[in-house]
């Protein structure tokens, strides 16, 4: 993975796995991004992995390998839609 190619081992195992557990469940749900992973280690002690993880927040290189990246494929000026039919929900009234 081009984001994580200059990350210390740890947050290259990290990005893999969170890559991969959400893609394969579905979910940003930790625990299921855990049962995705198939380790051997108890449910828990992953769980608790990823989130001691999280909880460091974004490294700098892969921040700025990410940003680099999708700088590549981003237009000068990008359109973006909003959809306004929030604005019309009552609750905003």
């Amino acid at each position: 993975m081009k984001i994580s190619r200059k990350l210390s081992r740890p947050d290259r195992k990290f990005t893999s796995d969170m890559s991969y557990g959400m893609l394969a469940s579905g979910s940003c749900l930790l625990t299921d991004i855990v049962d995705q992973l198939h380790e051997d280690s108890k449910k828990v002690n992953s769980v608790e992995r990823l989130t001691r993880h999280l909880g460091r927040g974004i490294p700098a290189k892969a921040l700025h390998s990410y940003l680099s990246t999708i700088h590549k494929w981003v237009p000068k000026e990008p359109v973006i839609h909003i959809d306004d039919n929030a604005l019309s929900h009552p609750r905003f009234h």
